[in-house]
């Protein structure tokens, strides 16, 4: 049984090795165990409240194997994006250039830094071993943290943001980067992104130029690299597009790859998801479900099989109750899988 819930330090090592087990980045976790180590308390000060934390709460969950305890994913969120620094961006435009007297005039793609929009909710550090890409699991990680979200509502934004990983070499080069960034950090892709992971992201502003960056200037592999996701990227898009995710002008601001945004009381998850009051029983051969009990620290989201009748008890079997921590006559949320 998959057990979605909040990370605890005694998975650190289980974190760490996912965050260091990839080649190319698909993720944006920290590969860096004292990082990932500040990542997870950051989180458990988060969900116990800590007034010192207000509009910057960032929250981490795991995916585990309730058989076996083994830590197989990890997703995130950022209550507020940029956590109380800018968060940057390049917004996708064009300009018009025309001449009245040689008659002509061309649009040219260009685009700006921005950090507008710093302060809408992100979800970020999703990670998943490779075999579980195209299993159930897969979208039981990625959307309990919108069931998360929904029973927490007051703690998040009313707008929701995503950057998906652009496209990235096999070495963990990154065309847009090589093009662009490259020139003004002096750094390789994999070393900029480290450090936008571990320290302070006001370096960007600091080398980048404030200056728009005209995409013709950029190499043709640069120019097809935007808004494009690494491969490894392509279900989660597809997944967060199902939600109702549409890609909008921004993109990365090192590889490129698009950022997708959605209102969040339009979310697919959110509309569709409903309240029951839980009875322990037998198992059930009914439709496959999300199911989440608890708040804060005691959040649990799992699969199983629930059939959902016209009332508001649903039966659920013991060891799933179990798993959630629930008791009878306790509140679930379930939302079709």
């Amino acid at each position: 049984m998959w057990i979605v819930r909040p990370a605890r330090h005694e998975d650190l090592a289980g974190i760490e090795k996912l965050a260091t087990g990839h080649g190319a980045r698909v993720s944006t976790l920290p590969q860096s165990r004292d990082k990932l180590s500040e990542k997870i308390d950051h989180s458990l000060r988060s969900l116990a409240g800590d007034p010192a934390l207000l509009e910057r709460e960032r929250f981490l969950f795991v995916l585990e194997d309730g058989e076996t305890g083994r830590i197989h994913g990890t997703a995130g969120i950022d209550a507020r994006a940029g956590n109380g620094q800018p968060f940057y961006n390049y917004r996708r435009d064009e300009l018009v250039h025309a001449s009245h007297e040689l008659d002509v005039s061309k649009r040219v793609a260009v685009l700006y830094p921005t950090h507008e929009l710093t302060g809408n909710t992100l979800l970020c550090s999703f990670t998943i071993d490779s075999e579980l890409r195209d299993s159930e699991a897969f979208e039981l990680l990625s959307r309990a943290r919108l069931l998360f979200i929904d029973r927490h509502r007051e703690r998040f934004a009313n707008d929701l943001v995503v950057e998906i990983q652009g496209v990235q070499t096999e070495e963990g080069d990154a065309p847009f980067w090589d093009s662009l960034g490259r020139h003004f950090f002096h750094m390789d892709f994999a070393t900029a992104d480290y450090y936008s992971g571990v320290k302070s992201k006001t370096f960007i502003a600091e080398l980048m130029p404030p200056n728009p960056i005209y995409v013709t200037l950029l190499s043709e592999a640069a120019q097809a690299a935007i808004s494009q996701p690494h491969e490894a990227a392509e279900r989660t898009c597809q997944l967060l597009e199902r939600e109702g995710f549409r890609m909008g002008k921004h993109i990365d601001i090192f590889d490129g790859g698009p950022v997708l945004e959605a209102r969040t009381d339009a979310l697919n998850t959110m509309t569709s998801r409903r309240i029951k009051t839980v009875r322990r029983g037998e198992g059930s051969r009914g439709v496959r479900y999300l199911v989440a009990n608890g708040e804060s620290e005691a959040f649990r989201c799992t699969l199983t099989n629930v059939s959902d009748g016209l009332g508001d008890v649903v039966r659920l079997n013991t060891s799933v109750a179990d798993a959630l921590q629930v008791s009878d006559g306790d509140d679930l949320v379930l939302v079709a899988l």
